[in-house]
């Protein structure tokens, strides 16, 4: 079940954060970066900031059998100069011991979802261009580079724009 992520579920998506970029990041981002500058403790602020900001949309991913939240994402329009009329992916990360198992396929569909609830057609998704296991789902769900990048600073790393249109 995906709901709206609450001021309560700022630790869970913060420990989500962090657990899964260290996955997800591995031999991509230095460990000094993931293990020693990444921490829980720091970004459960930041959530519970943007959740009461609405900086972006954020919802969470909660196992209906269980109720543990295992993955979140920040949706919203897409900020890039270009693209105003599209609908981005900001960042989306499920619990690394939920991947591969339909989380994050069905956390994408409701975001493509609530972008056609908007009336819009076009998705943006910004990916680290070595995120090779990012990069093999969004291109199996559709995706496609269109040529862009830029440098995502708060790694110094390049980022690949990926867009889907229905």
């Amino acid at each position: 079940m995906i709901h709206e992520a609450r001021v309560s579920d700022a630790a869970r998506i913060a420990e989500i954060d962090v657990t899964s970029s260290r996955f997800a990041y591995k031999n991509i981002i230095p460990d000094d970066c993931l293990y020693k500058d990444l921490s829980v403790e720091a970004r459960i602020p930041v959530y519970e900031r943007w959740i009461r900001e609405k900086r972006f949309d954020l919802y969470v991913y909660e196992d209906p059998d269980t109720g543990l939240i295992t993955g979140m994402m920040g949706i919203g329009m897409c900020e890039d100069e270009d693209k105003k009329d599209a609908f981005e992916l900001h960042f989306l990360y499920v619990d690394p011991g939920y991947v591969r198992q339909g989380t994050g396929s069905q956390m994408l569909q409701f975001f493509e979802d609530k972008g056609k609830e908007k009336g819009l057609s076009e998705f943006v998704i910004w990916v680290l261009e070595e995120n090779g296991m990012a990069i093999n789902f969004y291109v199996k769900q559709g995706y496609r580079p269109d040529g862009k990048d830029k440098i995502f600073k708060r790694w110094n790393k390049r980022e690949i724009r990926y867009l889907k249109s229905l």
